[in-house]
């Protein structure tokens, strides 16, 4: 069915897929549209195909696939098209003169002879570029996305695919339809299969073959992999493209002989790599062992004299302090050698190690670098020291191009790190590719101090880096398991700590940890939603308002999952008052006072401190903030993450979300007063022992968990979770032996929840 007619009001749009809810103005009367433009242009006419569908909220609606954009005809429609500023470059002055110049031929003009236009007044070069420019993009998307969807391609992924590709979209997907995979968003392998197969691409084509290697590694990266045993790859590309593994073999041995792909063996099990995960292995075992080997500062007095004068210091500011042996200890491996891990649970003085040793390098007039892998766990270093700390990525001086969409780091091996020692929180977080910049801006001579606890998630991104640096024994390491006095009254350290060794925690209600059993998904929500609106006070005698509660799920799907949670959650913490502002933005809505958090990291949004004091660039995935303003007619808001002000528009929008509600691995590096955590029958990937634990080691003074005490159990009992292939462990465990060279081994299983 066609509908043709100008576009009135833009109710909503999504600049980087193309959704516009809008309405129509025909002749026949006006009516609510929604589907994907290129760019919407309001006064613009268009010729729409597509169906008159029902919408459960907004009723009767015009549900359009392809259009058309339907030229003006006629001086005073021309005029009016013009003036509405639907080209870029011409606004309604011009577009007078323009008229007045061209009359009816003005269009024809701007298309077929753009530099005639050079001889009205106000348009010069730049003026006239971008005119033709932006006139040109309209009629060419057009042409463009009826093609793109006759092999297959939706209105809203051609959006993405014009914005990427632009004249050459036709080309680049007929060329090799898989590429779409990798480079739009939205699109996955299977969408790229079916397109190539109607272009006529063969099953057992090399392009084909080729991509699904590409993206069985990929998605074996995504879960944490830095490589794969070559016969599982073989056997699971072969199986899903249903081709023969010889045609496998052959293109795998095409690629990496084309240096795309890099294979190894060790002890005659043949690997694969992605390139880029190949070298930064390389890269960092190497530069461990560099760091380690290096001459580092020499520390001219008695040990025991500087932890005895760093004791007095932190007693001079806190409650008694007197350092254990096992810390003691700890102390003395980092003053001893250039890389060394301190890892252990909650309450077993990580913090307090890190105070004694800040305060001895100080008094040894060595400088200090403090710095962990997100905002919100540098902030707690920075409160638990009262020196400065800051993120990793601010550490190496991060710069973000957005011509290459690369991130490359001021600070590296020719301009590196000045700081003679450098202490890194939260380790677990930090993955290869991090890892792999962090080292390289590290000098010879310098003391590497990582921190954390080894038993929690390992970190989003590929490998496992702190884990394996650990169980390869190259670098010295304490492991703390000694539970400090003022923590051992705390239940949420005690049962932690049963949890981490397998064991179901000894007392279920009291000290801060309570688990409130709960028969289905409708009685948790509402315990849920009783404890978030007002009684954590009356019923576990926490002091505290609902900015101080954070919900904890694993999961982002179904009715217990975040997105879910979140618009339940709202309405109790956050309900819009009579004359409040509220921005819709798809199925988002976000309202001030809000709790939101970042989901990506963004390395070129901009922010500033209040009264622009300072400003800069970059935001990072688990960020988390507050809605401080509104700008409805704008559609934009103002969020405020710690001292920065980020002024949310356009397409950030899908990078952020409502944070009553997230998912464990985003609470990683972040402690919370208290914490809820939904217990139910989730999938068995996110059954996990070491899921479980994160999720009560993220509460400082409250934990409950609402649910099924069995579900606990499982978890409890559940050491096992998703495979981790990386080779890390095995090169550093070859550093002292003489086949070392580069040769990667293999760590062919890492179970979450394993030491």
């Amino acid at each position: 069915m066609q509908q043709e007619g100008k576009l009135g009001k833009v109710i909503f749009n999504n600049p980087e897929n193309g959704y516009t809810v809008a309405i129509l103005d025909t002749e026949d009367g006006s009516f609510r549209i929604a589907g994907s433009f290129a760019e919407p242009k309001t006064g613009a006419a268009y010729r729409l195909e597509g169906d008159f569908t029902i919408h459960p909220k907004y009723g009767e609606q015009f549900s359009f696939k392809s259009y058309e954009e339907v030229m003006p005809e006629g001086e005073d429609a021309i005029l009016e098209f013009l003036s509405a500023g639907n080209i870029r470059g011409i606004g309604a002055k011009t577009a007078k003169l323009l008229v007045e110049t061209f009359g009816e031929e003005t269009l024809t003009v701007i298309e077929e002879t753009p530099e005639k236009l050079l001889s009205v007044s106000g348009i010069g070069p730049k003026s006239l570029a971008k005119i033709s420019e932006s006139f040109g993009e309209s009629r060419e998307f057009a042409a463009v996305s009826i093609e793109l969807r006759e092999i297959g391609i939706e209105m809203s992924e051609a959006v993405r695919v014009y914005k990427i590709y632009g004249s050459d979209s036709l080309g680049v997907v007929k060329d090799n339809p898989y590429i779409l995979a990798e480079d739009i968003r939205g699109i996955n392998f299977d969408k790229a299969d079916k397109i190539a197969a109607r272009l006529g691409i063969e099953a057992d084509s090399s392009v084909r073959i080729e991509s699904g290697i590409r993206f069985r590694l990929r998605a074996w990266a995504a879960s944490g992999s830095t490589l794969m045993p070559e016969n599982r790859l073989v056997e699971e590309v072969a199986q899903v493209l249903d081709v023969s593994i010889e045609r496998v073999r052959e293109s795998l041995k095409d690629m990496v002989f084309a240096g795309e792909l890099e294979e190894d063996e060790i002890d005659g099990l043949p690997v694969i790599y992605l390139y880029g995960y190949y070298h930064a292995e390389q890269r960092v075992a190497h530069a461990l062992r560099r760091i380690k080997e290096a001459v580092p500062k020499a520390i001219n007095a008695e040990f025991d004299h500087l932890i005895e004068g760093a004791e007095e210091s932190i007693r001079a500011f806190e409650m008694s302090v007197s350092l254990s042996a096992e810390q003691i200890e700890a102390v003395r491996v980092c003053l001893n050698n250039n890389i060394s891990i301190i890892t252990g649970g909650p309450g077993t003085g990580k913090t307090t190690i890190i105070n004694t040793l800040v305060r001895i390098f100080k008094f040894l007039d060595m400088s200090v670098a403090l710095a962990a892998p997100t905002g919100r766990a540098a902030k707690r270093m920075e409160e638990a020291t009262g020196e400065p700390a800051m993120t990793i990525h601010r550490m190496l001086e991060f710069v973000w191009s957005d011509d290459e969409e690369t991130l490359n780091f001021g600070r590296d091996d020719e301009n590196p790190l000045e700081q003679d020692v450098i202490i890194v929180d939260e380790a677990s977080m930090i993955d290869l590719m991090l890892m792999d910049g962090l080292l390289n801006a590290v000098k010879d001579g310098t003391r590497l101090i990582f921190t954390g606890d080894a038993d929690q998630l390992p970190s989003v991104g590929a490998g496992n880096v702190l884990r394996d640096m650990i169980s390869s024994e190259y670098i010295s390491t304490i492991r703390l398991k000694e539970i400090f006095r003022q923590s051992e009254d705390s239940g949420i350290v005690t049962n932690s700590h049963l949890i981490n060794h397998g064991e179901y925690p000894e007392q279920v209600s009291g000290n801060g940890f309570y688990i409130i059993g709960k028969s289905g998904e409708e009685e948790i929500i509402e315990s849920i939603k009783s404890y978030c609106g007002g009684r954590l006070e009356e019923a576990f005698d926490f002091i505290g308002d609902a900015s101080d509660i954070q919900v904890l799920t694993p999961t982002k799907r179904g009715v217990l999952g975040a997105p879910n949670l979140n618009g339940i959650l709202q309405e109790v913490i956050n309900p819009l008052e009579e004359g409040e502002a509220e921005l819709k933005i798809g199925a988002k809505t976000f309202r001030i006072g809000d709790k939101v958090m970042q989901l990506r990291n963004n390395y070129s949004a901009e922010w500033r401190t209040d009264y622009f004091k300072s400003e800069g660039e970059g935001i990072f995935n688990g960020d988390m903030g507050t809605v401080e303003d509104i700008n409805v007619s704008d559609k934009s808001m103002l969020v405020r993450m710690d001292d920065k002000l980020i002024t949310y528009e356009g397409d950030m929008f899908d990078e952020v979300d409502l944070a009553y509600a997230v998912t464990v691995h985003k609470s990683q590096g972040s402690e919370f007063p208290a914490v809820i955590i939904p217990a139910y029958s989730f999938p068995p990937m996110l059954m996990t022992r070491n899921l479980l634990y994160t999720a009560v080691t993220r509460g400082k003074r409250l934990v409950i968990i609402v649910g099924d005490p069995r579900r606990v159990n499982q978890m409890i009992a559940n050491n096992r979770g998703d495979e981790r292939y990386t080779g890390l462990k095995e090169r550093l465990s070859d550093m002292d032996s003489d086949a070392f060279g580069g040769m990667p081994g293999i760590r062919q299983e890492v179970w979450y929840g394993q030491g």
